[in-house]
């Protein structure tokens, strides 16, 4: 690839993209909302979001110190990040924070890319985490799903016009914003019945020893705020 290409290819990237129509984000929004919404459909959609919270979980492990043993994910949309360190401590802390709140994050991220006109970047930034994580999948369905939701990410920026990169982008992140509010409460439900007794916010609780319902009610309050937040970003508020 010569220097012209790879100015071409960093401009490609890295340059700005037009704002899409206001309608097209309004129906990207509706579309995500669909999604989210209906329990049927939402089975199938959760395993994306499973993505983004075992990734959480991982990636934070790594940048805390801890050794990353694997990623499982599974086709009932649970999903499993083990990894080796210190079994207390803030880094411990902050990898079982990570999950329910890192669909949600990576959303506001997006939200922001979108908002600056990064189009492109942020369907790049999107493969490149999940080719990341397809290093540490542990399990067939696991890479299937990263395989594909990669594959997907890679085809749309490098092969379609910017309107059609504009409306995955958004939809992708509406997705992230609107189905990152809905686990916490899954979660909570769970727990009312008496399930999931080893949940995130159950590990945090004997971390911390500050009540898993006060870790649940921080996970509500990271999802509603990106939502709020990365909302008016995308509808340019």
């Amino acid at each position: 690839m010569d220097s012209t290409q790879l100015g071409d290819l960093w401009d490609r990237v890295f340059g700005t993209q037009p704002d899409p129509d206001q309608w097209l984000v309004i129906a990207t929004a509706l579309a995500a909302l669909a999604v989210v919404v209906p329990h049927a459909v939402w089975r199938l959609a959760r395993n994306a979001i499973t993505i983004a919270h075992e990734g959480g979980h991982g990636l934070i492990a790594l940048l805390t110190g801890r050794s990353l043993d694997g990623i499982r994910l599974h086709s009932d949309t649970s999903g499993l990040t083990v990894s080796r360190g210190k079994p207390t401590g803030i880094g411990m802390i902050l990898t079982a924070a990570a999950g329910y709140t890192a669909p949600s994050l990576l959303g506001l991220g997006g939200a922001w890319l979108l908002a600056a006109n990064r189009i492109t970047l942020f369907l790049w930034i999107a493969t490149a985490l999940l080719l990341a994580m397809l290093v540490m999948i542990r399990n067939a369905y696991g890479a299937l799903t990263v395989i594909v939701t990669g594959a997907a990410f890679l085809l749309i920026s490098w092969l379609t016009p910017p309107e059609v990169q504009a409306a995955f982008a958004y939809a992708a992140v509406w997705f992230l914003l609107i189905g990152g509010v809905r686990p916490a409460f899954e979660l909570q439900s769970k727990r009312r019945h008496g399930g999931a007794p080893d949940s995130d916010a159950d590990q945090l609780s004997r971390l911390t020893h500050v009540p898993a319902v006060l870790w649940l009610f921080f996970f509500h309050t990271v999802s509603v705020c990106a939502l709020l937040g990365g909302g008016r970003w995308l509808l340019g508020l």
